[in-house]
Parts: C-alpha cells; structure tokens; sequence
C-alpha cells in the first residue's frame, strides 16, 4: 500500500501518519485514536510536570496498545528582564479598562522547564516507543538514557542544516517542519530566530532537499490536511507525513468552541507568523492581539514568559465570545480541517491518499 515503508517499521505503525503533539489541544483520546487508526498518536507533554506525564501516558496506555509518541521542548530557559517584562506587561494592560480587568491583578508568571533529569526519569519509567522534541534536543547524556530506554527518537527541523545536525545527534527520524505549519516553529540553530523567521522554507520546498541529505527517514509537516498532501509528501521523497490542524476540529480534540468556530471560519482568516503570544515565533489565525500588538514585536520577552500576560485578558475576552486574545494556533490549511471522528478523518486520509498514489504509479 505505501511505497515507502522505512517509518512503518521504525515505529511498527500501519500508516506512515504522526499527529502533531499539539500541547494542549492533542487529548489521550485523540492520541488513542489515531493510534488505534494504525499512525502515531502523539501527546504534547512539554506543559506538564513530570507528574501528569507518568499519569497522562498511563491514560493514553489503558486506551491503546499501539506505539504512541510523546513530545517535549529543549528550548533555553528564559533570561529574567524585569524592565522589559514591566513594559510588556504596560503594554498589554491598556486593554484592561476595556476588558474591565482589575488592574491592580498580578498576571501569573508562566515559565517552562526544558525536557530535563526529573522528566527524563518519567520516560525511562513508562517507554514510549518514540520520543520527539521541538527546538532542538536534550543534552547528550539525557539522549543516551532515551535511547537506552529502547524509545526512538524524533525532532523538528525547520532547515536543511537543522535536519543534519539532529541526523548527526542520533535521531531516528527528522520532522521537516515547512513554513505552512502551525503552533511553534522549530527553529534552534540560528541565534537571530527573529530574522531567521523571514527566510523559513515552505514544505513543497523543505521536503525534498532534507530528504536528498538525511540518511534516516524525513516526516513532512506543514499545510498537510487531507489525502492530497500526504501524497504529494510522499511524491517529494517523505516516509511519512505529520498531521496537526486538520484534527483541531475532531470530536476528541480539546480545542475551545471558539477555536473551533475560528477554524470553521479559516478561509476568511488569514494566518500569520507572530512572536506576541508566547516570544517565539508561532503561527496562528489572525486577530485583534496579533493585529495591533504584532504580528512581530522586538519587545517581546523571552519565551514562554509572554504568555503569562495572556490570561486576565483572554477570560475575559472570551466571557464576552471573543478570541481577540486568544492564541489561536493553526496551519495554513485550516479550510481543509473537516469536523469528524480522529478514526474516520484517518480512514478518509488513507483511501484518498493510496488512491492517488495509485494513480502516480499508473502515470
């Protein structure tokens, strides 16, 4: 059925198909789903103590015998600015008045530990049977207990030399993350990330020049939604394609109703490449906050710390039924999410896509 069946065996997967973790929106039950659809569910753990990893995987384990993917962050703790944090924070509470948001309310402080000693531990425990990263990878002893614990490992890479530097660190597998995709860039090697954004490569390009040069097996990410893509994916020299926006809209999903009415409505909102909801570079549907705040703003303090600013403003947006200040993450191929089951969007997936690989090799 596949034409190329290097990621079904490096995984024991039916379907060369990943979800993307998708910290937050990718529930237990998707990720059963989707494994039990015969791909890789995945759960995004770079948000949870090491607590609720062990408790999340085990969920995800009474669900499904499969292989599943868990997925954490390597990103560089942020650097503490007081004064560059206070005039962020200046900046976004004129919006408080409006909101009627209690000034005098102290934002949370949200900071997140990069994958380190305590969650490793949780991993040796449980052995997922594959383990993916975003911004780079952990420090070499921590991929040596990885490996040890007989998981594959996977990453993100936004580049041709970011592919061959994950390739060169022992990954499995590399994720070429195309411009299209949506949540977080992967970028970690070029230390200007904020004018490295403007030269990131579309997937119809980045695909085919990290699979001429990776000796293991290319994921391609990235505007893929339907059957199509993952056929053009596979065309362009993947072993597999990973999927992420077009499950936001499946009943399992955790994504908030008016997330949800945001997608329905993607062909009327563009999106946009934006640093003001988390301090790196992320894409999202456009609105009010990436409008008159962003869509790119030098002033943005280290990541994840802008994201502590967002909640007084979100609830009370929302109580109103407005997303203005909500991060709402998505792919550039939003139109094509279908609200169905994760196991019939898998199903549709699969037909369409070996249908037109058929056609391909009749051609």
């Amino acid at each position: 059925m596949w034409p190329d069946r290097r990621l079904l065996e490096l995984f024991q997967i039916e379907h060369p198909l990943v979800l993307a973790p998708m910290a937050g929106f990718g529930t237990v039950g998707l990720a059963a789903a989707v494994s039990n659809g015969g791909g890789l569910g995945s759960i995004g753990c770079a948000t949870m103590s090491p607590e609720l990893v062990a408790k999340s995987v085990a969920g995800l384990r009474r669900l499904t015998a499969k292989p599943i993917n868990v997925n954490f962050f390597c990103h560089d703790p942020a650097e503490a600015d007081p004064a560059r944090e206070r005039a962020w924070h200046d900046r976004l509470s004129r919006y408080y008045p409006e909101l009627g948001v209690d000034p005098t309310t102290p934002p949370p402080r949200v900071d997140l530990a990069p994958f380190g000693e305590a969650v490793c531990a949780v991993v040796e425990d449980v052995r997922p049977e594959v383990v993916s990263f975003h911004f780079g990878l952990p420090e070499p002893a921590l991929m040596t207990r990885i490996k040890a614990a007989g998981c594959k490992v996977i990453s993100s890479a936004t580049t041709v030399d970011e592919a061959r530097w994950l390739e060169e660190r022992g990954v499995d597998a590399v994720i070429a993350q195309g411009f299209e995709a949506g949540g977080h860039r992967g970028m970690f090697l070029d230390p200007d990330r904020d004018s490295a954004v403007a030269s990131q490569v579309g997937t119809l390009a980045l695909v085919p020049q990290v699979s001429d040069v990776a000796g293991v097996p290319v994921i391609a990410a990235g505007g893929i939604a339907d059957g199509r893509g993952v056929a053009a994916a596979l065309a362009l020299g993947a072993s597999g394609a990973q999927l992420g926006t077009a499950f936001l809209r499946c009943a399992e999903a955790a994504t908030p109703p008016l997330h949800r009415d945001a997608l329905r409505q993607a062909c009327a909102h563009q999106t946009v490449v934006t640093n003001v909801f988390s301090g790196r570079p992320a894409r999202a549907l456009v609105n009010r906050l990436a409008v008159e705040i962003g869509p790119w703003s030098d002033a943005a303090p280290d990541f994840p710390l802008p994201m502590g600013e967002l909640p007084p403003l979100r609830a009370a947006a929302e109580q109103r039924g407005s997303s203005d200040f909500t991060p709402l993450w998505s792919g550039q191929a939003a139109a094509l999410a279908r609200e169905m089951p994760a196991k019939m969007l898998i199903e549709t997936v699969v037909k369409d896509a070996t249908a037109r690989l058929r056609q391909l090799g009749r051609s």
